[in-house]
């Protein structure tokens, strides 16, 4: 991959995943952005590296118009926008409403005005792109999880939206894992109980991630397409 001297911005990259691919990219000599909602360690990581790292709230259309503005405060061009930000709620009774509407707000609304009202950027670059983190589970659903599932398969959906709305000058794509790495925290149980979900039977690590991530930036020849990348779980 070669470098560019605009930067890639990725949100949500504070830890786990987002973390491990903004280090990686570092490594190949990209200049990045990345986003983060708390403080974390890893953020003194990036920052003695040179990544410029921006608090985001992308929970209200305001918080993230706000955003917007001070990223173009920093940057008149970017390489490429990697929507990796992300929420883990569960509809708890009394409160499904605000569940799906801090959802909606996170998985879809800030990528949709981010594409929206950072295009221009991204036409300063050649090549760019915009890459959405989905989510295995879009695929088939989940009953303990559906206002997760259904803001995932929206963003799929904007997708294949944006990448119609911005070709040819930006490629859009996403990436649909499944499970990548456990938690400290995670038994022995639930974790045998995990892996026999997907035919390889394995917990891949986040080096998957970036693998996908070089492909779509790499390749000039791929914009509207979801990369599944989820262990053969769609065989079992």
């Amino acid at each position: 991959m070669s470098a560019s001297a605009a930067p890639i911005l990725i949100t949500g990259a504070s830890q786990r995943v987002g973390l491990y691919c903004a280090e990686r990219l570092l490594d190949d000599g990209h200049a990045l952005i990345v986003t983060y909602r708390r403080e974390r360690p890893g953020l003194s990581r990036l920052r003695e590296r040179g990544v410029l790292t921006l608090p985001a709230d992308f929970s209200s259309e305001a918080s993230i118009l706000a955003f917007i503005e001070r990223l173009k405060s920093h940057t008149d061009s970017l390489r490429a926008i990697i929507h990796n930000a992300s929420d883990w709620l569960s509809e708890t009774p009394g409160q499904e409403a605000a569940a799906f509407a801090q959802l909606f707000n996170v998985h879809m609304l800030a990528p949709y005005l981010i594409n929206l009202h950072c295009a221009e950027l991204l036409r300063q670059s050649t090549p760019a792109d915009i890459i959405h983190i989905s989510d295995d589970v879009a695929r088939k659903g989940s009953a303990n999880r559906p206002a997760y599932c259904a803001s995932k398969a929206g963003l799929d959906s904007l997708t294949l939206s944006f990448a119609a709305k911005l070709a040819p000058q930006i490629k859009v794509n996403g990436i649909a894992p499944a499970l990548l790495m456990f938690n400290p925290e995670d038994d022995a149980a639930y974790r045998a109980k995990a892996l026999k979900k997907s035919v390889l039977g394995i917990e891949p690590g986040p080096q998957v991630i970036y693998q996908s991530l070089r492909y779509l930036l790499d390749n000039p020849y791929v914009t509207g397409t979801t990369l599944t990348v989820n262990g053969g779980r769609h065989l079992k």
